[in-house]
């Protein structure tokens, strides 16, 4: 009886047990290294791509930046990626008077918005594995 306790214990454990993964980004396409570069990881619909409702945030200065950055140890699920090239270090993305970015920018599955901000499922991934994915930048 003490060893069908201890089995169940052991197998109900491993429930509890949740993999992580890497997600690396891959930025292509910077103009140059003024600034900064801002990734944001989004994992709910409702915060993308929205400033400040981020999973996580990096701020890369782009003299520093190498081309790509790794979250490290993120939980299996759905993911989006919203990048911009801060070029003035003003930690904004700045836009015209219509609302489109002066800088660069780019999301993942290199989604190219075309009359407003993409919504959450134009740009998520399911992580479930080791991943990397590549965003090019856009620049108007």
């Amino acid at each position: 009886m003490k060893h069908i306790v201890l089995i169940c214990l052991a197998f109900c454990s491993q429930n509890l047990i949740q993999e992580s993964y890497d997600l690396t980004v891959i930025i292509s396409g910077l103009k140059n290294t003024d600034g900064g570069i801002q990734i944001g990881l989004y994992n709910e619909k409702e915060s993308f791509p929205h400033v400040d409702r981020q999973y996580k945030l990096i701020y890369i200065d782009a003299k520093e930046f190498s081309g790509s950055f790794t979250f490290r140890d993120l939980p299996v699920g759905e993911y989006a990626v919203a990048i911009f090239h801060d070029q003035n270090a003003d930690k904004i993305c700045n836009t015209n008077f219509i609302g489109i970015p002066k800088e660069g920018y780019g999301f993942s599955k290199n989604y190219r918005p075309r009359i407003s901000v993409p919504a959450f499922n134009d740009c998520k991934i399911y992580l479930n594995s080791k991943m990397s994915i590549t965003i090019k930048l856009i620049y108007r």
